[in-house]
């Protein structure tokens, strides 16, 4: 984990937008990742109740 004096480095070097921008594109990249992955399973469980064949 950062110190907090960093995290007011990077505020004073970058703006506070950027900053928030970044650490909130950090947090959510795995749960966007996750995410990503559920629907293409649900796609593929969709088409297997239609009786198609899925795609991946």
């Amino acid at each position: 984990m950062t110190d907090i004096s960093e995290v007011f480095g990077f505020i004073k070097d970058f703006g506070f937008p950027v900053v928030l921008s970044w650490f909130l594109l950090v947090r959510m990249e795995n749960k966007l990742a996750s995410l990503t992955d559920v629907i293409g399973d649900l796609s593929c469980n969709i088409a297997a109740l239609r009786g198609e064949t899925p795609r991946k």
